[in-house]
């Protein structure tokens, strides 16, 4: 067999492989062969019959795959910042934080999540009241805030009083108002 095909053969049922195996194939994969190291490496992160520290381990893979299969465009920028907060959530809420790793610390995804946001809640809020005479591309950027959002409403339940979580909780808001 060429290499080609047993790259194909190996993207058929990524599931069984151990950790190891997925990550050494995950230096070379591109494009939907990395998209194939994310779901499966998270889909045995969700797996409740594993040690929490392998799952996180797993986890991890995921983000990694995430991080390098997208482009450099805006499109590209959001669905992996989306994924990444996705899984970081569900890591947060289902296995607890992770003071020791930034992935797993509420307060650094919720700096990360700030950080990727382009507009301030009230300007978003006010676009929001008339979106549907905007053109396109800010109703795409409505859009786009509103998917780096949508684990805001559990995450704040994860941090402390402060200003941080005093925004995160006027996104929350905001969102409700996004098309």
């Amino acid at each position: 067999m060429n290499t080609d095909t047993n790259h194909e053969e190996a993207c058929r049922d990524l599931s069984t492989w151990t950790i190891e195996h997925l990550q050494a194939f995950a230096t070379d994969a591109r494009g939907q062969e990395l998209e194939a190291v994310r779901v499966a490496a998270q889909a045995h992160a969700y797996r409740s019959d594993q040690p929490l520290e392998t799952r996180r381990q797993w986890a991890k893979l995921s983000l990694l795959a995430n991080e390098r299969m997208h482009g450099d465009g805006p499109a590209d920028r959001v669905r992996e910042a989306n994924q990444n907060f996705m899984l970081r959530m569900w890591i947060i809420d289902q296995l607890g934080p992770d003071s020791k790793d930034p992935d797993w610390s509420p307060e650094t995804l919720a700096s990360d999540t700030l950080g990727a946001l382009a507009l301030a809640p009230s300007e978003a809020g006010a676009l929001a009241s008339q979106w549907r005479e905007l053109a396109i591309e800010q109703i795409r950027e409505l859009r786009w805030h509103k998917i780096l959002t949508a684990h805001l409403d559990r995450l704040v339940n994860h941090l402390r009083p402060g200003p941080t979580r005093d925004q995160l909780l006027g996104w929350t808001e905001t969102r409700r108002l996004l098309p």
